[in-house]
């Protein structure tokens, strides 16, 4: 049963991505297509897709730095924004429920604050898809979008201890003096497992049995431990390895998560109407994110797309709306409204969120009316005088560019970086590199190009390089352009967009290493 979803799922994705819609729509559809004839989840979906969500949490916390969560621009919106919004959702259910409507005539206060909490979350899973595809993850508005729903996880586990009575056991001190005492261990292993197989599995026993299971054991909630323990493992050399050796396994997992949602969900007319209801009222929860992320001096892009990529309802509600139905706080009917909901605002963000520079420029005049004038170190403006070659994206490939041209035209050439940390150790080798987002409209309107002469698009991401360029042509550039590409209908669709020469990496790699011999051997 299980392969005929993933068949109708792979199905519904490849149709839905023709239309250059991300493919998760398309696991949507295919939950609700099995749904509506009849299908429903099987225990082992159920647990391909909980591991899919464990997977992703450590996933998550492999790049997740705790200076980012105390910051004042993460901890304080995701507060704000959580009290808030439970409290207009609440609000919004009662004044209905005053109306005499179906299913809300129920609620009293407290399970009206049950179910405006569950609607108060964003989805994580969501979120990171959604980062991930556009090579975000580390852009400053996709690290305060990640906090926030970090903050929110906080939350989940707080509200499932008090509503569950599961409360942490003596195994949770334990925990907490183990794991600081055991961090030198398990940095030896992670750098012993070296590239083979043995580092996806390392990741998998260190998210699924000693992060998940353990911290379950000590009375908390498993994902928690799955995303602390990514969290331990965030600084060392190898996080990044550690996390795109787990990629493809995670995304498979994932599709059972997607296809779980639909296949969950009790339809009936008055579910549906509701649902579509509290998808309409979706703007002010979304309005809300803006606005709190906006009084922390963040730039009015910054706020904009961390708000877009919360554009939706969560998962958790459902698991709110579960624990709430079990102890006969609301009716199982709202399980079934949450599900709707959540896949409807799914389908919403999707495309929102891949044209979001686009909306960006379109509401630029208006937003910065709102925006600080004072600017945080991440978004100061970027100086290139002098520069006559650029380098966007400092990777290896990147690096090696740098290198080789500062060889033969020393201080010609400046390197630009979207990761902070990755610009610090650039910055530290005696290197020219800034920290930038070169996706970000406001960048190429801060930066003078007139001296630039040569720009490389070496950024890992495709969809990065492609908008990079956008914004490059808008800003009025007329130099030349040169890019890396993974495939040959990815340099295609560069070189149409106007790019002077495109760098296959996988197919001219071998020639760079033959050349490499060649000038060892003559010479």
């Amino acid at each position: 049963m299980e392969l005929l979803y993933f068949a109708v799922a792979f199905a519904c994705g490849f149709s839905v991505y023709q239309l250059k819609l991300p493919p998760l729509i398309g696991f949507l559809m295919a939950g609700f297509v099995l749904n509506l004839l009849g299908h429903k989840t099987t225990d082992l979906l159920t647990q391909l897709a909980d591991l899919g969500v464990t997977l992703l949490l450590f996933s998550i916390g492999l790049k997740l730095r705790v200076g980012n969560l105390i910051k004042p621009q993460v901890w304080a919106p995701a507060s704000m924004h959580i009290i808030t919004s439970t409290a207009f959702f609440a609000s919004l259910l009662l004044m209905l429920g005053a109306m005499s409507l179906p299913l809300f005539t129920d609620l009293d206060w407290q399970s009206a604050l049950l179910v405006g909490f569950a609607f108060s979350f964003s989805s994580t899973v969501f979120a990171v898809k959604v980062l991930e595809e556009r090579g975000e993850m580390a852009s400053l508005h996709g690290k305060i979008s990640i906090g926030i729903l970090v903050m929110q996880d906080i939350f989940a586990v707080i509200f499932l201890a008090v509503s569950t009575g599961k409360v942490p056991n003596i195994w949770a001190l334990a925990l907490l003096v183990v794991l600081p005492l055991v961090r030198p261990v398990m940095f030896w292993v992670l750098s012993r497992s070296k590239h083979g197989e043995l580092l996806p599995l390392f990741g998998f026993f260190f998210a699924l049995v000693a992060g998940y299971h353990a911290f379950e054991f000590a009375g908390l909630k498993g994902d928690l431990g799955a995303l602390i323990m990514g969290m331990i493992f965030a600084p060392h050399k190898k996080a990044g390895e550690l996390s795109k050796s787990l990629l493809n396994v995670k995304d498979i997992l994932l599709v059972g998560f997607f296809l779980n949602i639909g296949l969950n969900a009790t339809i009936t007319l008055d579910a549906l109407l509701i649902a579509i209801l509290l998808v309409i009222v979706l703007p002010i929860k979304v309005s809300l994110y803006y606005l709190f992320t906006n009084m922390f001096k963040l730039r009015s892009r910054t706020s904009l797309l961390s708000a877009f990529t919360l554009t939706n309802y969560s998962e958790f509600g459902l698991i709110v709306c579960a624990v709430a139905s079990a102890s006969g706080a609301v009716a199982p009917d709202w399980l079934a409204v949450v599900a709707i909901a959540v896949s409807i605002t799914f389908v919403i963000a999707s495309p929102l969120n891949k044209r979001s520079n686009e909306i960006y420029v379109k509401l630029e005049p208006w937003l910065l009316k709102f925006e600080s004038q004072d600017r945080l170190e991440e978004e100061l403006p970027v100086n290139l005088t002098d520069t006559k070659i650029v380098i966007f994206g400092m990777g290896r490939i990147g690096t090696g560019a740098y290198e080789t041209i500062q060889a033969s035209f020393p201080d010609t050439v400046a390197g630009v970086d979207i990761k902070p940390e990755v610009v610090e150790k650039h910055v530290s080798r005696g290197r020219r590199v800034l920290t930038a987002d070169a996706t970000d409209p406001d960048f190429w309107q801060r930066v003078n190009h007139s001296e630039v002469e040569m720009v490389m698009l070496a950024m890992p991401k495709h969809m990065q390089n492609i908008y990079a360029l956008e914004q490059l042509k808008a800003s009025g550039y007329n130099g030349q352009v040169t890019a890396i590409a993974n495939y040959p209908d990815q340099q295609k669709e560069l070189e149409e967009m106007g790019v002077n020469s495109t760098y296959n990496f996988y197919l001219e790699a071998g020639s760079g290493f033959a050349e490499h011999v060649k000038e060892k051997l003559f010479t």
